[in-house]
């Protein structure tokens, strides 16, 4: 297992919609989410900043996340949810979110 955080900007007129999706998340989105085994997954917000954190449960990661991708609902929900990010001064190259460096942990 392993623990991971993500950062990610809103645009400004997207935050409502953005909270609104995940107030009522699809349910087919979240079976993917845990058949791809993530748990505890939450979602912060702070402003238009949002922290994401999970714990990856699995044995082979990258098969997991391409699994993810090609699901299609998870496909139609990205369509809604993407749209509401905008692109993050600490990395250009990424509209999305971006990974984080764990520095402590307390169990």
């Amino acid at each position: 297992m392993f623990r991971v955080g993500e950062l990610g900007q809103l645009k400004p007129e997207k935050i409502e919609e953005y909270c609104a999706l995940h107030a009522n998340p699809w349910p087919e989105v979240l079976k993917t989410i845990t058949d791809c085994n993530l748990r505890n997954y939450s979602i912060f917000l702070h402003g238009d900043k949002v922290f994401a954190y999970y714990e990856y449960v699995g044995e082979n990661f990258e098969a997991d996340m391409a699994k993810m991708e090609r699901d299609p609902i998870t496909q139609e929900w990205w369509k809604h949810t993407k749209p509401c990010f905008q692109k993050f001064a600490i990395d250009p190259d990424s509209e999305f979110y971006h990974g984080m460096k764990q520095i402590f942990y307390h169990g």
